[in-house]
């Protein structure tokens, strides 16, 4: 048994259960977690947005060491540091033979699945497959990428899904050219590592917008070189920064539909927007036929960063041990199991920028 924060239905407060997880088969790994980052898409899980089954384990941002193998398994050894991977390609469907392993049929649509027991026999689901808020977990070895060293081990859960989906944002999907100037709506995790995927690229300007003034001074140190409350005229104020025109690239990140058509509005004729933000089947963003084709921007929308995390984790570690990655300065708030409540509080509320659950330590 392992402890493991779980949500018995939809908004309920959260509870720490014991776990009995799966059988380790030839094909799985057992990983102590050694630390699990809290983001927005764990909200849309507990919520019922993302529609998975309960009880659920939220998590899959995380980092941790593996601690047993099973007979079958190549990929990795105990002992090992690694970074969990949510969406492992199947290296065999269409969109993974296409060198789009991030569409990969196996993923799509995966809310959660049936990983163990609650200790009153209640099946228990792990959210997206991973349900890194415990302990421990048993997963298929995919879900697992080995980290190279020079990585703290706690920090590394962080490359696992914010710093790889905004930085993949601007890098993979947007491709954005050194001098193209940038906008970055909502300053989470993924915002921020939007804002340093800039840096990183050589954009400017880069004009970092949230509705919350706390979020200048990190949006600074991440690169932005201009903050912007989301208001009704913060397009306006965008292109004075940019010519008159506009952004070449806006990426929005909070998945709402207020901020998906302020990012449209704040990109110049021919830009892209890209909306990075995940939010509801419900919801809706009007365009009319005549400003699609005036403005003959591109929207879009990126996918866990159009990533192969095979291939970015190891080359985004290599930019936090050249320095060039400060992954510290996007942990607002450290917490233990205890403290998933207070950190969806904090994300509610739009405080904070990334919670981070400690573990077993690093």
């Amino acid at each position: 048994m392992v402890n493991a924060v779980v949500f018995t239905e939809p908004n309920a407060e959260p509870e720490i259960h014991d776990l009995q997880l799966p059988e380790l088969g030839p094909a799985d790994v057992r990983i102590r977690i050694a630390a699990a980052g809290v983001c927005h898409s764990d909200l849309s899980m507990v919520n019922g947005t993302l529609g998975p089954e309960f009880p659920v384990v939220p998590g899959h941002e995380a980092s941790g060491t593996v601690t047993e193998v099973g007979s079958a398994v190549r990929r990795v050894t105990v002992g090992q540091r690694v970074v969990l991977n949510w969406a492992p390609a199947c290296r065999s469907c269409w969109f993974c033979l296409n060198r789009q392993p991030w569409l990969c049929r196996t993923a799509e649509g995966v809310a959660s699945v049936q990983r163990g027991h609650l200790a009153d026999g209640t099946e228990a689901h792990a959210a997206v497959g991973v349900g890194a808020f415990a302990e421990e977990v048993v997963l298929p070895e995919q879900y697992a990428v080995p980290l190279p060293d020079g990585v703290p081990l706690d920090l590394a859960a962080l490359l696992g899904c914010a710093v790889l989906t905004g930085i993949g944002a601007v890098r993979n999907t947007a491709r954005v050219r050194s001098g193209e100037s940038v906008v970055v709506i909502g300053l989470g995790g993924i915002g921020l590592s939007a804002v340093i995927g800039a840096r990183l690229a050589g954009a400017g300007p880069i004009i970092a917008v949230d509705l919350a003034p706390e979020k200048e001074e990190p949006a600074r140190l991440a690169g932005a070189t201009h903050f912007l409350r989301g208001d009704a005229k913060v397009a306006k104020e965008i292109r004075g920064y940019t010519g008159r025109r506009g952004a070449d690239h806006a990426f929005e990140c909070v998945g709402a539909p207020a901020t998906i058509r302020q990012a449209w509005d704040s990109v110049r004729r021919g830009g892209q927007c890209t909306v990075v933000g995940v939010g509801g089947k419900d919801q809706r963003v009007e365009f009319s036929p005549l400003e699609l084709f005036h403005f003959a921007r591109t929207l879009t929308s990126s996918v866990y960063g159009d990533c192969d995390p095979d291939r970015d984790i190891p080359m985004l570690a290599e930019q936090v041990v050249l320095g060039r990655l400060d992954l510290a300065g996007l942990v607002s708030s450290r917490i233990g199991l205890d403290g998933v409540a207070d950190a969806f509080t904090r994300m509610r509320s739009g405080q904070g920028v990334r919670s981070l659950i400690e573990l077993s330590g690093a």
